[in-house]
């Protein structure tokens, strides 16, 4: 089969670090998302007709998944029908965006979980060298002072998405301590530039869920690592608390209270159908205008209404059916981590479900794509197992 071709593969594989990475790496957002549809979209379509047994397979094993995945993107095109967007075309087209890229991960389940982890480090490795840049350029080179919320390179450049897409990174390789000597110390490096960047964007909402997911890891790792690394993550919480008190508490709560109530109203207004996909609109809260409602659930639910939140939270909540029954291995208990800090980073800012690739993609259609991979990931267990025991 073609899509079996290493050449295929190797394609496929290069997209996914390039999501991963380019996001911060790539000079501009534009070449971002051509090179998305080049090494990613174009690969997953041409191979698509002779990749339809696995298709086939996926909706077999994963159907309440897939089958809300398209009832989501189904009702977004409906309610382009009322929505104010300028460019209605353009809307849908992102939503077959979105359909091309998660069917782009049937078609990684190919390479195998263990070249699916590799590339996971690679990308966050890679995004470590992205973090380390924009600490250098932006307190050495520019001269701010360390008192100044850090604004990353690229598309990291948002001190708070880029503090998600970072603080993603630290998930996926906190639990991937390599065994050589060299490596370890090339690991403690990554993570140490990872978490200087979160910490320096003062992003609370992704310090928190950081923090938060890697003391509960202890339930589902059961190691010595996991019960280490939550020690350190809340002695380090405290000690960034002691240190930088004043700077945390001098944004307040930052209006959210207020936001998420004058977000309840919009959704009152139009509870069923919602504003349209893509639809403008501003959220007034204590005389403050805000460009959406800095929480992905209320965001989706101005723009899709009710219907399209309940849509987003059954994909949500299958994807974590789909990893609490992988979360005997290694790769589920990862994805389990990061879907708990994706759960968590939602509530604060992320509110962008359905646009072109961007940051809030890591915590949102990321863990969902993921989640796909872990039919095959059980059947590599299980023939690992048999031939175990057949020695």
């Amino acid at each position: 089969m073609l899509y079996e071709n290493r050449w295929a593969k190797a394609w496929l594989g290069f997209g996914l670090v390039w999501f991963l990475a380019a996001i911060a790496l790539a000079p501009t957002n534009k070449l971002y998302q051509q090179g998305m549809v080049v090494f990613f979209w174009l690969p997953t379509l041409g191979l698509a007709w002779s990749a339809r047994r696995v298709y086939a397979q996926a909706w077999r094993r994963q159907p309440a998944l897939w089958l809300g995945i398209l009832a989501l993107l189904a009702w977004g095109t409906v309610t382009l029908l009322w929505s104010n967007a300028e460019d209605g075309p353009r809307e849908a087209k992102r939503l077959l965006y979105i359909l091309v890229f998660l069917m782009g991960f049937p078609l990684l389940a190919q390479l195998g979980i263990g070249w699916i982890q590799r590339l996971l480090q690679l990308g966050g490795a890679l995004l470590a060298l992205a973090a380390l840049i924009s600490i250098v350029h932006f307190y050495v080179m520019v001269g701010y002072p360390l008192t100044e919320r850090l604004s990353g390179i690229g598309e990291i450049s948002h001190p708070i998405l880029g503090a998600y897409v970072v603080a993603a990174a630290v998930l996926w390789l906190l639990y991937a301590c390599p065994r050589q000597r060299g490596l370890q110390l090339a690991w403690a490096v990554a993570l140490a530039c990872l978490g200087a960047f979160v910490v320096l964007s003062q992003s609370r909402g992704a310090g928190l869920a950081l923090v938060v997911t890697v003391i509960l890891g202890v339930l589902w790792h059961r190691d010595r690592n996991s019960c280490l690394f939550a020690l350190l993550a809340a002695l380090g919480t405290g000690l960034a608390f002691y240190q930088m008190y004043d700077l945390i508490m001098l944004r307040g709560s930052s209006y959210r209270p207020e936001i998420f109530a004058a977000a309840e109203h919009m959704i009152s207004q139009r509870p069923l159908t919602g504003l349209g996909l893509g639809s403008y609109y501003r959220v007034e809260a204590l005389g403050h205008v805000f460009d959406h409602t800095h929480n992905m659930f209320t965001h989706v639910a101005v723009e899709l209404g009710l219907p399209g939140m309940l849509l987003w939270l059954a994909v949500w909540l299958f994807a974590l059916g789909e990893i609490v029954r992988a979360r005997h291995s290694a790769f589920g208990k990862v994805l389990l981590g990061l879907w708990v800090f994706s759960t968590l980073a939602m509530q604060f800012d992320a509110a962008s479900l359905t646009a072109t690739p961007r940051a809030e993609w890591f915590i949102s259609w990321l863990p969902v794509g993921l989640a796909m991979l872990l039919p095959w990931a059980d059947d590599q267990n299980r023939r690992c197992g048999k031939i175990a025991g057949s020695i």
